[in-house]
């Protein structure tokens, strides 16, 4: 069975945690600081917090530009549920609004149209790898006095006119989840420019502690361990070589798949996709019978995401404007394995299988 995705972890990652855990130090400390230093430098920003999960840096990013009950958040429908749960954590409105097609990025011209005296920020999510429109959203945000907040937890290294993803925005939220571009087991990150920003995020982060055993204000334990720093710093050293290896398993599959029902992802000018999923769109309502055939020969695949936000039960009392495009696209998509250490001849057993579908 070829799965649809497997972690990339090596004796590296092996020994750096028996380290930590032969230290006695397996908490956060120096390997988170120490951690956070190298991930803001790959980036490009001035400071990176790191969190215990994706959906917790979401949050605490949220928090940290001031969302709070009755503002308003401007979110793609077609994405991950924490980008707009987390939003709703802080008491606010998730706004969700319809993508491009050809990036499956937020629309600028739908958010646009969903901007009221309420909205206090944008969330613009760098979906499967691809960066959204940065510049437009950018434009919007100054005209309006928005906050930007990048969703990059499926875009480490993917960049827009050379510059790292999670360095445009006031913020950017990163999730290292173990099918991830590169993982920590669980954990996340913020990246910003803003000191104060930063500052304020370490403070709640570690139960609103402004010095050890005073408390300004409510806070949480959302901080990384040392053992999770400690395989993410290793992580960090393979995750271009990672990346190139997604990109060549990409490239392979939209050189070889010529099949008249399916549509091949495509990377925009001046973006770099770092295929997080490589995500095919299937014709005629006929993406779920692909799914089987492929899982016929052995072949994992996934549908990301069936179900769009703005359609979700959880969501149900909240009123949102229509969002056709991630209504089509939801009963379209399907991601094919693109993980690194996939064969040259598992890809062209995939080609062959799916060209070979009728």
């Amino acid at each position: 069975m070829i799965p649809i995705a497997k972690p990339f972890i090596g004796e590296e990652e092996i020994q750096a945690v028996s380290k930590v855990m032969r230290s006695g130090m397996i908490a956060s400390g120096e390997e988170v600081t120490l951690f956070e230093k190298e991930f803001a430098e790959f980036c490009g920003t001035k400071e990176a917090i790191a969190t215990n999960n994706g959906t917790t840096a979401l949050h605490t990013g949220l928090l940290v530009c001031g969302i709070r009950p009755g503002d308003e958040v401007i979110v793609p429908s077609f994405t991950f549920i924490a980008t707009a749960t987390s939003v709703s954590m802080c008491g606010a409105h998730p706004v969700m609004v319809d993508i491009s097609e050809d990036s499956f990025g937020i629309s600028p011209d739908a958010i646009i149209e969903a901007i009221t005296p309420k909205t206090k920020a944008i969330m613009g999510v760098h979906l499967f790898g691809h960066p959204c429109n940065i510049p437009a959203i950018i434009d919007i945000c100054e005209d309006h006095q928005l906050f930007f907040i990048e969703d990059c937890a499926q875009a480490h290294g993917a960049t827009y006119s050379g510059k790292q993803v999670g360095s445009f925005g006031s913020l950017g939220c990163y999730s290292f989840y173990p099918t991830k571009n590169m993982t920590t087991g669980e954990g996340g990150i913020i990246t910003t420019n803003d000191f104060s920003l930063a500052a304020h995020a370490r403070k709640l982060i570690n139960h609103g502690q402004e010095k050890k055993y005073l408390h300004t204000e409510i806070g949480y334990n959302y901080r990384m361990t040392n053992i999770c720093a400690a395989i993410g710093r290793v992580q960090l050293k393979k995750i271009d070589s990672i990346n190139s290896a997604r990109m060549g398993n990409a490239a392979y599959y939209s050189k070889n798949l010529c099949h008249s029902d399916i549509i091949t992802p495509q990377t925009l000018n001046q973006c770099s996709h770092v295929f997080h999923q490589y995500v095919i769109r299937v014709k005629d309502g006929k993406r779920d019978d692909l799914a089987s055939w492929l899982l016929k020969h052995d072949i994992g695949s996934a549908v990301h995401y069936p179900v769009p936000v703005h359609e979700q039960p959880v969501f149900s009392g909240l009123s949102n404007p229509p969002c056709p495009v991630s209504s089509r696209l939801a009963q379209e998509v399907l991601s094919l394995p693109v993980y690194p250490g996939l064969s040259e001849g598992e890809l062209n057993y995939i080609c062959n299988v799916i060209n070979r579908w009728s």
